[in-house]
C-alpha cells in the first residue's frame, strides 16, 4: 500500500511530518521518469548491499544522488520563475506555513 502525502498547491513539494520535500520535475517525459526511478531504486538497493564496504557505499550513494538530481529532487530547482527552493525545510518556516497550518487543522 502506498501512502499519499499532501502536495503544496504549486506542486513543487510534498510534506512528510511537517517537512517539505521537492517533487520530481513534472516536465520529465514519463518514460524517462520511469527509467530514472528504476535507477534510483537500484542505487538504493546498492546502498543497502554495500554496508561494511566504504568504497562500495560511496559509489552507491553517488548513484542515488545522481538519480535524484536527474529527477529534479536535488540540485537546481526545476521551476523557472525564480522562486527560492524550500526543500527539506519545515513548512511552518516557509511561505507555505498558512497552507500547512490549514491542512493540519483539517486533519
Amino acid at each position: 500500500m502506498t501512502e499519499t502525502y499532501p502536495r503544496t498547491p504549486d506542486g513543487r513539494y510534498f510534506v512528510v511530518r511537517g517537512r517539505l520535500w521537492r517533487t520530481s520535475d513534472p516536465g520529465l517525459p514519463e518514460d524517462e521518469r520511469v527509467r530514472l526511478v528504476s535507477e534510483l531504486m537500484s542505487a538504493r538497493r546498492a546502498v543497502r548491499d554495500a554496508r561494511g564496504n566504504p568504497d562500495r557505499m560511496a559509489l552507491a550513494r553517488a548513484q542515488v544522488d545522481a538519480a535524484k538530481i536527474a529527477l529534479g529532487e536535488r540540485g537546481p530547482a526545476w521551476w523557472t520563475d525564480g522562486a527560492p527552493d524550500h526543500n527539506r525545510r519545515l513548512a511552518r518556516n516557509t511561505p507555505y506555513a498558512a497552507w500547512h497550518a490549514a491542512l493540519m487543522a483539517e486533519a
